[in-house]
């Protein structure tokens, strides 16, 4: 079977995209190999309507919804090579079955790289976070920790005081500039140069001079890459961003690959549940209206 669209990646920005698709009377694929980003947290916060929503709650429940629609096939499984076949594009599975769409949507998520900390990848999504939008309002105006992982953590030592007294651990990671120093001493942040030996307790900071550092919370910027390569497999640009690369979209969610279109995580430099179900609302409805360009396209 021909499908109009396959869209790899079953999380928000894939199911938001496939939900404008199938409402379009289209026939689309899902193929999901089960792993959201934010699986190790037990609330999200900041998704208007939803917020404090267990995320695997929120993401069974817009599944349900939308495996109802009957124009829609929902496939368990890792896509492990795509490439253009003509006019359309081929998508094969790790178990060797293909799949045949005119149009692909990439919502192939991120995969986040954790400082080297003992301690810190079993307190992600509980007590360790990136993003205080989405988890700060929740410490409840406690001491909070940004762990440094480079100049880039600037961004989200000055942003987190609003949330809670600051320290900035510097980790050996950068030395603030004059400029940032007085940045950070606008903004009441405290720093730290002392190393993290280790992370302990709820979010507390054993230092390796023997102190320990009590936090309600530690916020850090990951690095993060693609969860998939098929992006790369079918020479879709990318872009550079603070904390990794992401894939390179037109306004309207096209990649450097016409008829391939990219949403959620994976093409944007930061994310929240809410940006990626705008970004996948975005990207399903561009695809169908491709759909319509290329049928009423004549020949030259």
């Amino acid at each position: 079977m021909l499908h109009d669209v396959i869209v790899v990646g079953g999380s928000y920005a894939g199911m938001a995209a496939a939900l404008q698709l199938a409402r379009a009377r289209r026939k689309v694929m899902v193929i999901d190999a089960g792993i959201r980003r934010n699986r190790f947290a037990s609330h999200s916060y900041g998704f208007l309507g939803q917020d404090g929503v267990d995320p695997a709650e929120l993401a069974s429940g817009a599944r349900r919804q939308l495996i109802a629609y009957p124009n829609l096939t929902w496939l368990e499984g890792l896509a492990a090579h795509a490439a253009k076949d003509g006019d359309d594009f081929t998508v094969t599975m790790e178990d060797g079955r293909d799949f045949r769409a005119r149009r692909l949507v990439l919502a192939l998520g991120v995969t986040d790289i954790l400082p080297d900390v003992p301690g810190l990848q079993e307190r992600w999504g509980r007590s360790v976070f990136h993003c205080p939008y989405c988890h700060g309002y929740e410490l409840e105006g406690g001491p909070i920790a940004v762990l440094a992982v480079g100049p880039v953590s600037m961004h989200q030592a000055i942003l987190v005081p609003d949330w809670g007294p600051t320290t900035l651990l510097l980790n050996s990671t950068f030395e603030p500039d004059k400029e940032q120093q007085g940045q950070l001493e606008a903004r009441g942040v405290a720093v730290e140069p002392m190393p993290v030996a280790c992370v302990s307790g709820e979010a507390d900071a054993e230092l390796t001079d023997g102190r320990v550092l009590h936090f309600a919370g530690i916020f850090t910027a990951p690095g993060m890459r693609p969860s998939s390569d098929l992006a790369a497999v079918l020479g879709c640009a990318f872009d550079n961003g603070p904390i990794g690369p992401f894939l390179h979209t037109g306004p309207m969610k096209e990649t450097s690959v016409p008829g391939v279109f990219a949403c959620g995580d994976v093409a944007r430099p930061a994310g929240s549940v809410s940006w990626a179900v705008g970004d996948g609302a975005l990207a399903g409805a561009a695809a169908h209206q491709s759909l319509i360009a290329r049928h009423l396209r004549t020949p030259a």
